[in-house]
């Protein structure tokens, strides 16, 4: 047996590392993403306080 590495192990951990990066760019893509249910009701409290609002200087009228 020759001191130089086996090409099959080689692309084997070649492969391993390839399936490794895949895998956190994935999570990191998941992570990445906005949080629709945090924003709607964001989005449904201000419009309540809009409404509140305006109902208020209506009432005072």
């Amino acid at each position: 047996m020759s001191d130089e590495p086996n090409e099959i192990l080689a692309a084997a951990a070649a492969a391993k590392q390839h399936e490794t990066a895949a895998k956190g760019a994935e999570q990191a893509r998941k992570k990445r993403g906005w949080d629709l249910g945090k924003i709607g009701l964001g989005v449904g409290i201000g419009s309540a306080a809009v409404a509140a609002a305006v109902l208020y200087t209506r009432k005072k009228d």
